[in-house]
């Protein structure tokens, strides 16, 4: 931020300027900017899911945009990221209060063997910043926990993280374990790491395979429609 804008009260600003505002303090990471912005914002009367949708998730589609274009690289991302949890922080109890709706749900988590959880965290971060509910497992993730975490969550997406050219292959086995169940179809399974690539995800029965975070926001809203068209269409 410019020293002009250590001078801004947020308070004193009208409701546009003040989210206009807040879409530069997300591309900063100012969190504690954030939090207030949100409050402010709930004071005045605004709805949870209003500040969720045209504050938080419209700045953080501009941060993901230029995450895909090269402008914006990963700590800055992971600032922004930052930054918008502590606004959810807010939001989420009151999101819960008001049934809002929300994008889709999507539990995550790094494969079995596999350690490495940066990936895997800018993107649950960003998904959550595009407004679906997410459900992070962690690292080193086996069958049974991704399929328990299914079984409980309900979520529309299954997304699967591997860094290592070792563990990659453990992607199959849950896809393949879900199909032997019965259930591969009732779930989108978005998958990603650096040593995949497009033709690994169609080989081992993925829906997609996901290149970094802002291609995983776009290929779940992507997809989650399609579902959702689906669903009308047979109602």
């Amino acid at each position: 931020m410019s020293d002009q804008d250590d001078d801004i009260i947020l308070s004193e600003l009208s409701d546009d300027d003040l989210v206009a505002q807040m879409f530069d303090d997300l591309y900063d990471g100012l969190r504690e900017e954030i939090e207030e912005g949100v409050n402010i914002l709930l004071e005045r009367g605004w709805q949870p899911y209003d500040i969720l949708t045209k504050a938080l998730v419209g700045g953080m589609t501009i941060v993901g945009n230029d995450f895909r274009d090269g402008i914006l690289f990963v700590p800055e991302v992971l600032l922004a990221a930052n930054a918008m949890k502590g606004g959810m922080a807010i939001l989420k109890p009151l999101l819960v209060e008001t049934g809002a709706p929300r994008m889709g749900k999507m539990v995550i988590g790094t494969v079995k063997g596999d350690i490495h959880d940066i990936g895997k965290n800018l993107v649950s971060m960003m998904m959550e910043g595009a407004g679906f509910e997410v459900v992070d497992l962690g690292i080193n993730n086996a069958v049974d926990k991704y399929l328990d975490a299914l079984e409980a969550e309900q979520p529309d997406i299954l997304g699967m993280s591997a860094l290592l050219t070792t563990t990659m292959p453990y992607m199959k086995v849950v896809i393949d374990t879900m199909k032997e169940k019965g259930i591969r179809e009732d779930y989108i399974v978005l998958v990603g790491g650096a040593p995949l690539n497009e033709e690994f995800g169609r080989a081992i029965g993925a829906d997609a395979y996901c290149r970094d975070a802002a291609v995983a926001v776009e290929t779940a809203k992507a997809f989650v429609a399609r579902k959702h068209n689906r669903i009308a269409a047979r109602a």
